[in-house]
Parts: C-alpha cells; sequence; structure tokens
C-alpha cells in the first residue's frame, strides 16, 4: 500500500515499500568501548554537518561487512573487531534519493583513532549521544542497537527533515 504525504513546502510525495529499491547501499559502525560509542562530525556528503558513526557507501563487489571494515579505517584510522550486524535502515527522501544502510556495531578496534578529510571522530558516553546534532531518526533506533535488540525501519525524509517512520523490532540474542 502506497504511502502518500504533503511536504512541507506543499508538495505530495508518494511511495510504495513493497516495490521500493534505493539508489544506493551503505553501512554505519558503531564502535563501543568501556560505555562508550566513537562518534564523528560528518565533514562532508550526506549528512554533513552532523553527528554520525562511521560509515559510507558499498563499492561494486563489497558485502556491508567488508565496507564496514575499509569505510571505519578510512574514516577515522580503526580497524572494527567483533563486528555484529545490528540493524537495517531504508531512506527515501523527497528528492528522489534513497538508501539501505546496514549498522553494525563492534566490540573493540584496532589501530590509532585521526581525523580525516571525511570525519572528525571522538567518544561520546552511550548515556549523553547528542542526539540534537544527529539525524532525527537515530533517537529512535539506536537505543535498540545499545540494548542489543534487532531492528529494521524504514523513513521518509524532506531534506533532513523527518516526515514518516515505521520501526520493526526482533528478538533480543540470549544473554543479554
Amino acid at each position: 500500500m502506497p504511502i502518500t504525504l504533503t511536504t512541507p513546502s506543499g508538495s505530495g510525495f508518494s511511495i510504495d515499500w513493497t516495490s521500493w529499491s534505493p539508489v544506493d547501499t551503505a553501512v554505519l559502525t558503531f564502535i563501543r568501548r568501556n560505555g562508550q560509542l566513537l562518534l564523528i562530525l560528518k565533514k562532508r556528503g550526506l549528512g554533513h554537518g552532523k553527528v554520525n558513526a562511521p560509515g559510507g557507501r558499498l563499492e561494486p563487489g563489497e558485502t556491508p561487512e567488508q565496507a564496514a571494515v575499509r569505510e571505519t579505517r578510512e574514516e577515522v584510522g580503526l580497524i572494527p573487531l567483533g563486528l555484529r550486524a545490528a540493524g537495517r535502515l531504508d531512506f527515501a527522501f523527497t528528492d528522489g534519493y534513497s538508501l539501505r544502510c546496514h549498522v553494525f556495531t563492534a566490540s573493540a578496534c584496532e589501530g590509532t583513532l585521526m581525523e580525516t578529510d571525511e570525519a572528525d571522530p571522538f567518544w561520546c558516553a552511550e548515556t549523553e549521544l547528542p542526539y540534537a546534532r544527529m539525524w532525527a531518526d537515530d533517537r529512535i533506533w539506536i537505543p535498540l542497537m545499545l540494548d542489543a535488540c534487532p531492528f529494521e525501519a524504514q523513513f521518509i525524509f524532506d531534506n533532513d527533515l523527518m516526515l514518516w517512520h515505521l520501526l520493526r523490532t526482533g528478538q533480543k540474542p540470549a544473554g543479554h
């Protein structure tokens, strides 16, 4: 069943998630250490100026796991260890762009943390995440990720304004 919305500018937007296909596929990798998350201030590209996690688009022939390791290394100089799939996010933008994002957590890392032309990294307490400086959807699914609860979500954005979302959660793995 299609979803039809009126954007803040007054134009209409309609999407049928049953036939939706993303333009790009990307990853986000949240490294967790001693109650802290590695975050970045995004310097360019989609989300420029926002706080996020290291990540980016998959290259041809690359798996999401391979992209998670490559993008984290390229953006902040660290190699994530103990990589675990946390969830999946699907984004439709009213300008026609669409993105599927695989979210990962890592329980450790190796390497030397560094700033790059893409990202200014910093560690942040998991209890004090700067949601006001992040994408609006983050406050919906990051708590689930931190609680090891699998999730899938769909979002509609007009630029960086979230217009609609649907969240589905799974069972937490045993031992969590």
